[in-house]
């Protein structure tokens, strides 16, 4: 799983900074020259793309870990083996889905401060504490991707963790398979 996650977590840090310099190189929004909203339109476009694409990488972490999760039970309650395999791939499942959610949350909360900070948008906010609308989405796309980055690097040593599991209970079942001279792969 580790190599299929590195590049999609690569890939979609990198849409999120993408959509972010994307922002930034918006002159001004409130100016209504093609150019200009055009910048806005790309900015949008990508930073929704990077947004449906950052949850989705999550997304698969969580249903390798639900995969994971039931088979290691199943397969611990068929050969008999230690039950503590399956409590550990659960406690690293649970201890890292709160910052998966956490970071779903800060996606969807970065759009909608984008949105508020759009000038042609019908909902108009006059910012946060003396900010502008347009700080306050800067302040908030920099905290999302620098969390993405930090939760993308816990998503990793959870499935390298993990890994280490379902290695350990393949390892065991070929073991008993090979103690009762059962058909082993490979």
């Amino acid at each position: 799983m580790v190599r299929i996650f590195l590049p999609l977590a690569a890939l979609s840090i990198s849409s999120l900074v993408f959509a972010m310099i994307l922002g930034q190189m918006i002159d001004d929004p409130k100016v209504a020259t093609t150019a200009v909203q055009a910048g806005v339109q790309y900015h949008f476009l990508a930073a929704l793309a990077a947004l449906v694409f950052a949850t989705l990488v999550h997304a698969i972490v969580l249903t390798y870990f639900m995969g994971t999760g039931r088979w290691i039970e199943e397969t611990s309650s068929a050969y008999s083996l230690d039950p503590q395999l399956h409590a550990r791939s659960t406690s690293i499942k649970y201890r890292t889905i709160p910052f998966m959610v956490l970071c779903f949350a800060m996606l969807v909360l970065t759009g909608g401060l984008g949105a508020a900070a759009d000038p042609a948008s019908p909902m108009q906010s006059k910012g946060f504490l003396g900010l502008s609308a347009a700080t306050v989405h800067l302040i908030a796309a920099l905290t999302t991707v620098a969390a993405n980055v930090f939760v993308t690097w816990l998503e990793f040593h959870a499935l390298e963790r993990n890994g280490e599991i379902v290695d350990q209970v393949l390892a065991e079942v070929r073991r008993i398979r090979l103690e009762k001279g059962l058909a082993v792969d490979g």
